[in-house]
């Protein structure tokens, strides 16, 4: 029988092994399963030999990655079997089939607790082993003082105690209350003279989480774990099977180590001497070798020795060998070693006072800037920017500047961040400041916050001697052919509020400035013009008596704009050739700005809040932050009732120091039409924002219905949805939760958008706040727990289509109770394309278990750029581009009936500038962007609508690109939106803006023949 059994089981193995496709074994799977359960239903005839056997194939069955919903009972059952194969069957299958929460656990508790009392030495590891594992809070109260018994117990082999000790910890982690605190210091002191490395290591792993949580009681364990040390580095009395390729025991070497680090001080001069010999010995020990086992083995106790010394704060000389050591360590070949010791190297400039000792390893530092891998290339610029001060920072800056230019984007935000706080920090004379931060912007534009040009702003208005060497830098930027936005931006702004101190030099007078500023008006987005239109007036304003030909120039400018369909843009024309027409008294009006308040910079006071806080923490937070998640969790720390306070929100998590910067004060601001200074303190920063406002955290729901367990899984949360963007089967089930509000609408209202709520439902909420930046996205997702109760099983899964790269932050399995956690995600555009990502979210909440799929609004239009041209640069390119596959037209039926106007706002929030007076016919729209891609670069894009006033639901679309594809998805793209997408109900009022274009008395039908696309304009 025996025989048959172990056949039956090996033959089904090999019936799996031997299937030809993932369907055929799936059908060998499913008939297989449904023997095990009709054999199951008829349990009263099933020995225990024959319910071992079938429990074995379910978890084969689970193990290749199959559901196994039943059967649970009968492997719990088997834990109380008298044999040993039965019994180690129950245990395995267990441990492996069901979780800590699994209401089939409560009924072993008893049978395993016997197991753990009994004499049986086999029973009592297997016990110990299935509670270590899945042990929980349960467990935990009731065999914590059987397991404690065990683990002090003389009487117990080693390898019982071993088990136990971790044992003990699992029960520990999940409910700290279960261990017996009094008089337990002196037994952890006692089994660390354990003469047995097993049962070391285990107890050892244990005191960790116990001094992690309360040091005070084990002072009485510090000189032992010191003592530990010592034989260990001696390699004294250390078995053979404990020594790791020479190596004495290297796990229980960093354990050691590691729980030192909790305590917080050594007070006894011997015990400290005896430490620092050991760690001397480990110093001094420590090579490079040709074994990959031995280096691992040898660099995990050198790192940790190294930690030990940052934390214990040693003497200088100890200090120097350490940074010595690391020198050596950044300049091999291997470069996971030389990650690791730049990475340490930062860790002890941020704890110790060895400055000037890294200081000579300066050069090699540089050269790892330029090295392959950019994990190593990060902790470089890490380190320069932690090593830098007043006497290297000329060095270092420039070497940043020049490693700028070949950088990846996704360095680049964060090295021009750290080169501009560098600058402003330790700049020696403030033209080299102005100097470096022009450079920053001529070579990472897209890359630099406005922080720091308005940081350029301040310094220069505030220092008079400075005003007219920056204005000639700017004057020099602007000779290039291809600038920036952000620096035509700056040199602007410079240009005109200073330009004037230059107007008896060549090519300073006004007309020179404001010919070689509006070159690059048509290089612009709308955001940029208001600043250029205030530029122009600075102009006019310091041409008293006026230039009549520049004058009218301006005006011309001014009257253009007038009809802007942007407000801000139309406001500031309509202001400035109102002031200009004042004459002299534009000069009052018009005045300089004064100067801003001295104060630090924002940026500079972000870094050394940092720097503080950092240099207080031990080597122990410092790696708890390295191994924390990137996930931001903040908990609401509101009463339950519900009582307000002043602060709801606060963060208990903090995400690595690579994550991008928060924006900081914007101390620039417009006031009737021109900027002024803002006097303020900086605000706080706002974690939320307005993405979620007041239904960030909700509170429990009044009415929620406690249904069984149910799986809801859908496109978009939206039962039977069918969305052309799906890329998911719709779930069959029945939901028990159902979302809030209409998700398919927020979708859109998010690709319209970059913030607001992507899901709603009674447990969870979700968010979304995203930045694009060519084609570069950064997303951050907002998981808002709304209950009091913990949220558990969270998983999400980004499913990016092929012209995505996407890459989600690490999400924690468990959200707080009235918690929100922020998820980076970040995301490049490969090529263009209309499919849509999905995320595959899932939760539990009591007895629901909640799965949806929602699509993310990476669209296309994220990665749109609008620019404005002129008749001047619009008719050449179109006629370049004479036909398909570069220019493509189409009758578009079945449109939303919009008026112009609506349409142009429609446009404007896809991203498509409309560029009116372009289309001699009134009934017309056109309209320009950019895209972005990997592997398309900056690609304009030109569009034409022809509407039929007669009949408002037709209309004709012209799309044209110089690439094929583009011009194919933007116009399928735009004509989705205009059938399927709602027009937002806000519309500027009659008097924020002009109508687009006058409305004829006789409204005249676009024409249909294809020839005549654009005859009135060719």
């Amino acid at each position: 029988m025996a025989l048959s059994g172990m056949r039956g089981l090996a033959v089904f193995i090999s019936d799996i092994r031997n299937c030809q496709n993932k369907e055929q074994e799936r059908l060998r799977v499913d008939k297989e399963l449904g023997n095990v359960r009709t054999r199951f239903k008829n349990e009263k005839g099933l020995t225990p030999y024959e319910k071992k056997k079938y429990v074995w194939k379910m978890l084969y069955i689970y193990m290749l990655g199959y559901d196994v919903d039943f059967g649970h009972m009968e492997a719990v059952s088997l834990i109380s079997a008298p044999k040993y194969p039965e019994k180690q069957v129950g245990y395995i299958v267990t441990s492996c089939l069901l979780n800590e929460n699994h209401d089939f656990l409560r009924l072993a508790i008893n049978t395993v607790r016997n197991d753990i009392i009994g004499r049986n030495e086999t029973f009592q590891c297997l016990a110990l082993t299935m509670v270590g594992n899945i042990g929980g809070r349960e467990f935990a109260e009731s065999l914590a003082p059987d397991v404690q018994k065990l683990l002090i117990s003389s009487s117990c082999r080693p390898l019982v105690r071993k088990k136990a000790a971790l044992c003990l910890l699992r029960l520990y982690r999940k409910n700290p209350d279960v261990v017996n605190i009094d008089g337990w210091a002196d037994r952890m002191a006692q089994l660390l003279d354990e003469r047995d490395l097993g049962v070391l290591t285990s107890s050892m792993s244990l005191l960790v989480a116990l001094v992690s949580n309360d040091h005070d009681s084990y002072w009485s364990c510090l000189p032992k774990c010191v003592k530990i040390l010592e034989r260990l580095a001696r390699n004294q009395d250390i078995p053979q099977e404990y020594t790791y390729y020479g190596i004495p025991s290297p796990w229980l070497q960093v354990k050691t180590m590691r729980a030192l680090q909790y305590f917080p001080t050594i007070e006894d001069p011997n015990t400290r001497r005896s430490l620092f010999e050991v760690l001397q010995r480990i110093l001094m020990g420590t090579d490079v070798v040709k074994n990959v086992n031995k280096n691992n083995a040898s660099h995990a106790v050198l790192f940790e020795a190294l930690a030990l010394v940052m934390h214990l704060d040693a003497e200088k000389e100890m200090m120097s060998q350490c940074v010595a050591l690391l020198g050596k360590f950044i300049a091999v070949r291997e470069p996971n070693i030389r990650y690791l010791g730049l990475e340490n190297m930062t860790r002890m400039l941020m704890v110790t006072d060895v400055q000037d000792i890294i200081k000579r390893h300066q050069a090699q530092i540089i050269t790892s800037l330029k090295d392959p891998d950019i994990s190593i290339r990060r902790r470089a610029l890490d380190l320069l920017y932690g090593m830098c001060d007043v006497s290297n920072a000329k060095d270092i800056v420039e070497e940043l500047l020049q490693y700028l230019s070949t950088a990846e984007f996704a360095m680049r935000e964060e090295l021009s961040l750290k080169a501009a706080i560098l600058a402003e920090k330790f700049a020696p004379d403030l033209s080299w400041y102005v100097d470096v931060i022009l450079q920053l912007i001529d070579k990472a534009g897209d890359f630099v916050s406005d922080d720091i040009w308005f940081r350029v702003v301040q310094f220069v208005t505030n220092n008079e001697d400075l005003q007219s060497y920056a204005a000639i830098k700017a004057r020099e930027y602007l000779d290039k052919p291809a600038i920036h936005e952000t620096m035509v931006k700056v040199s602007a702004y410079l240009l005109g509020e200073f330009g004037h101190l230059l107007a008896r030099r060549p090519g300073y007078s006004a007309k020179e400035l404001f010919r070689i500023i509006h070159e690059k008006l048509p290089t612009v987005s709308t955001s940029s013009i208001p600043i250029l239109l205030s530029t122009y007036a600075k102009i006019l304003m310091h041409t008293q008596p006026p230039d009549l030909e520049l004058q009218n120039q301006i005006w011309g400018i001014f009257n253009k704009y007038e009809s802007c369909i942007d407000v801000e843009i139309q406001q500031r024309a309509v202001e400035y050739l109102a002031l200009s027409k004042k004459g002299e008294s534009l000069m009052d009006i018009l005045a300089e700005m004064p100067k801003f308040p001295e104060r630090q910079s924002a940026l500079i006071k972000k870094a050394e809040d940092t720097e503080a806080d950092t240099a207080e923490q031990s080597a122990i937070k410092l790696r708890a932050q390295q191994q924390s998640s990137n996930a931001l969790v903040l908990t609401d720390q509101r009463p339950v009732n519900g009582t307000p306070s002043s602060s709801q929100l606060t963060l208990v998590k903090v995400p690595n120091s690579s994550s991008y910067p928060d924006s900081t004060d914007h101390e620039l601001s417009r006031t009737n039409g021109t900027l002024t200074k803002v006097d303020s303190s900086p605000p706080e920063p706002d974690l939320l924002g307005d993405l979620l406002g007041p239904l960030a955290i909700e509170g429990p729901p009044s009415v929620v219905a406690q249904a069984p367990q149910s799986v809801m899984s859908n496109v978009d949360g939206v039962p039977n949805a069918v969305e052309s963007g799906a890329i998911v089967p719709v779930g069959e089930q029945a939901n028990s939760v159902q979302p809030i509000g209409n998700i398919s609408e927020r979708f859109h209202a998010l690709c319209m958008k970059d913030s607001g709520v992507l899901y709603e439902d009674p447990y969870i909420q979700i968010g979304i706040k995203a930045e694009w930046r060519a084609h570069l996205g950064r997303l951050v997702l907002f998981l808002g727990n709304k209950n009091i109760s913990p949220l558990g099983f969270v998983k999400a899964i980004i499913l990016p289509p092929s012209n995505l790269k996407m890459e989600l932050s690490l999400v924690p399995d468990t959200i707080p109770p009235r918690a929100q956690v922020q998820c980076p995600l970040e995301v490049i555009n490969v090529h263009p394309s209309r499919d849509v990502a999905v995320l595959d979210f899932s939760y539990k909440f009591g007895n629901d278990l909640v799965n949806v799929k929602l699509r993310l609004p990476a669209v296309f239009n994220k990665f749109l750029q609008p620019i404005s041209v002129s008749a001047e640069e619009f008719f050449p390119q179109w006629r370049s581009l004479s036909g398909p596959p570069l220019k493509l037209q189409e009758v578009v039926r079945g449109v939303k009936p919009l008026l112009l106007l609506e349409m142009a706002n429609l446009f404007n929030s896809l991203r498509l500038m409309v560029c009116p007076g372009l289309d001699p016919n009134p009934n017309n729209l056109v309209a320009s962007t950019t895209f972005y891609s990997e592997s398309t670069q900056a690609m304009l894009c030109l569009v034409r609508i022809e509407t039929d006033p007669a009949d408002r639901t037709q209309l004709r679309m012209t799309v044209a690109s110089g690439d094929p594809t583009v011009t194919f998805e933007l116009k399928e793209f735009i004509k989705e939106q205009l059938i399927s997408i709602p027009v937002p109900h806000s519309t500027p009022p009659p008097s924020a803006a002009a109508p687009l274009v006058a409305q004829p008395a006789v409204a005249t039908p676009a024409p249909t023949d294809p020839g005549a696309m654009l005859a009135g304009l060719l």
